[in-house]
């Protein structure tokens, strides 16, 4: 026997009002606040010269952060290069994040060119809205770059800086 409409609805608004409660009673860490995270520009140094790395926010999609990115090599411009930034991150390493604890993280570069960059880092929080990451871009067997610089999730607010401060928001 098949329930009747309105008790079939009654049992769809019930659920989801317990599925709600579940989720709004702390039962899990929201991780949705993860979905955007703007990383600093950073810069380091190589023989005679050194490498920007700039990258517009990183989004979340299933367990993995993406985004472009644009290397520029001084004095060599012509190593310039820009593509493709995918980062592995499980709900787990997120978890770990919330809780205030360090972790490691792999993915890869896929240069406009189509070469393939290996990435391996280290994620330290410092705040519930902000951290450091360590990375280092392995570029070849011998060649290894590694970045040191911040993070900061989206929906931290920016704090005022040079000709920003002093603005108001209207």
């Amino acid at each position: 026997m098949l329930p009747r409409p309105g008790r079939l609805i009654a049992l769809a608004v019930s659920f989801t009002a317990a599925v709600s409660i579940g989720t709004a009673s702390g039962a899990e860490p929201a991780l949705n606040r993860y979905d955007r995270v703007e990383v600093a520009p950073t810069k380091t140094s190589i023989y005679i010269g050194w490498v920007t790395m700039t990258m517009p926010a990183f989004v979340r999609v299933g367990g993995t952060f993406e985004t472009s990115y644009t290397a520029k090599v001084f004095p060599y411009f012509f190593s310039n290069e820009s593509g493709r930034l995918t980062i592995d991150m499980s709900d787990d390493m997120l978890r770990a994040l919330d809780r205030g604890e360090g972790i490691e993280f792999k993915g890869r570069g896929i240069s406009a060119a189509n070469d393939e960059r290996r990435v391996e880092g280290k994620v330290t929080p410092t705040s519930t809205t902000e951290g450091k990451i360590k990375v280092r871009v392995f570029v070849s067997k011998r060649i290894e770059l590694i970045f040191n610089t911040t993070y900061r999730l989206n929906s931290a607010a920016p704090s005022p800086t040079g000709s920003e401060a002093g603005k108001s928001s209207k």
